[in-house]
């Protein structure tokens, strides 16, 4: 696979993690693209990649950058890379250490996924999980250990008195465009892209009223039982 031109590599970050609304989004998302790639002095024909984070995140938020990618790639059958969030999350920091992109995942629970800072190699699996679950993890890892994302807060309350987790500024814990990109490359770089119509989400559980759902059917079962 041809390594990208620097200057035809786009990327598209959903951001699940912002305020902002998701018909706010829908709304203003494409002018943004148009917008970006006028000050560039590109077109979506001049791209050789478009990157999207898929997941884990808000189900709408996903949907919403997962469809908008499918929509300018499909027709021009421009690869994709679907970059975990936990990933797009880490490449937005640079230094030595340890990185851990953590979502809030509610209930006490994070989406989190660690990396090795400086080469940001994957360490764990992305997973949802009780933040108290991360502390084998939090206490061996190579040290200084950082926590990024809307649930580094969390993540850092918890961990705070072990040696080495350093507490990082609120601007850097976000989720920002550089990160998707820097990882989107890096999988074009190791061939992981695919095809339009093979970017999918990875929601990593079931929606809310999924759950809802299969906790209705399940008393249901039991009455009917009785």
């Amino acid at each position: 696979m041809q390594r990208p031109k620097d200057r035809g590599t786009f990327i598209i970050s959903n951001m699940q993690q912002s305020k902002i609304e998701n018909r706010y989004s829908r709304e203003t998302l494409l002018p943004m693209i148009d917008t970006a790639l006028k000050a560039a002095g590109l077109t979506v024909d001049d791209l050789d990649v478009l990157g999207v984070t898929n997941g884990p995140g808000s189900f709408t938020g996903l949907r919403i950058g997962l469809a908008v990618v499918k929509g300018l790639a499909l027709p021009r059958q421009i690869p994709c890379a679907g970059v975990s969030t936990m990933a797009a999350l880490a490449y937005g920091l640079a230094g030595e250490g340890t990185v851990i992109g953590a979502q809030d995942a509610r209930r006490g629970q994070v989406y989190w996924g660690a990396f090795d800072l400086a080469a940001h190699d994957r360490l764990t699996p992305d997973t949802a999980a009780p933040v108290t679950t991360l502390e084998n993890f939090v206490q061996t890892c190579k040290k200084p250990l950082f926590f990024v994302g809307d649930g580094a807060t969390l993540c850092y309350n918890t961990y705070k008195n072990v040696p080495g987790v350093v507490c990082v500024p609120q601007p850097m814990q976000v989720l920002r465009g550089a990160g998707v990109a820097l990882a989107a490359r890096a999988m074009w770089e190791r061939g992981e892209c695919v095809p339009p119509a093979a970017l999918l989400p990875d929601y990593h559980r079931l929606s809310q009223a999924e759950r809802e759902r299969a906790e209705r059917e399940k008393t249901e079962g039991k009455q009917n039982e009785v």
